[in-house]
């Protein structure tokens, strides 16, 4: 297979996907070095600084590794899934349990870290969850108490931790949807866990880093239960 000079465009985008079909077509089995960036550079008819673009994007993908002072290598021939992808594929039950172990540290931080303006979005997303809770609709109850936790995370103050809850919710949602439908959760207790919620926040608006994330893994070990009676 032979590598035809690229015509102007995204053209970073153009090296990235002509290497990425050579190493995935077998042209470069795991294993092999590439080819330096000045051959590259004139194979593809580019300049070397977009080479060197395309094979980071590459190394991104877990296709490649530069090591220093010997090259670039081929370290697998089908791209890593992205974190997003993982979550979809992956067990709720599974994503569940990592996600507590998120949200138990956030609400602890929370408890250290929260504003004025942190209890009263707190409190704003109990109520919402109540109001929810009164309806009978279940995705919008379960909209509803993610946005609590939300809440509760971002008081935190730690980015990371808001952008893994964020990943989680998607892979969560519906699963958490099937489980309250599924298992009639809400049939005897509409709030279903609205006491633990209520405590969960006062903990946090009280300042008891330990109150909250014990409150928080009562409630978590109690979802998983039921998760795994699903």
């Amino acid at each position: 297979m032979s590598l035809d000079a690229l015509r102007p465009s995204p053209l970073v985008e153009q090296a990235a996907q002509r290497l990425r079909d050579q190493i995935t077509g077998g042209h470069w089995p795991v294993g092999t070095k590439l080819p330096g960036e000045t051959t590259l550079a004139k194979t593809l008819g580019v300049g070397r600084s977009t080479v060197r673009e395309a094979v980071r994007a590459l190394a991104g993908a877990g296709l490649v590794q530069p090591r220093q002072g010997a090259g670039v290598f081929v370290i697998a021939t089908e791209p890593a899934e992205d974190w997003p992808t993982r979550l979809r594929r992956a067990a709720v039950a599974d994503v569940y349990e990592v996600r507590a172990m998120v949200e138990v540290q956030a609400a602890r931080l929370a408890a250290v870290r929260r504003t004025d303006a942190d209890i009263a979005a707190m409190r704003s997303a109990l109520e919402g969850r109540r109001t929810a809770a009164a309806g009978r609709d279940d995705a919008a109850f379960v909209d509803a108490d993610i946005a609590l936790h939300a809440a509760v995370v971002d008081a935190a103050h730690n980015p990371v931790l808001t952008d893994l809850f964020t990943e989680f919710v998607p892979a969560l949602r519906q699963g958490l949807i099937d489980l309250v439908e599924l298992l009639g959760l809400r049939g005897q207790d509409p709030q279903h866990g609205g006491a633990r919620h209520a405590a969960l926040v006062e903990a946090v608006a009280d300042g008891d880093g330990e109150a909250a994330s014990r409150t928080l893994r009562a409630e978590f070990d109690e979802t998983a239960r039921q998760l795994a009676k699903g």
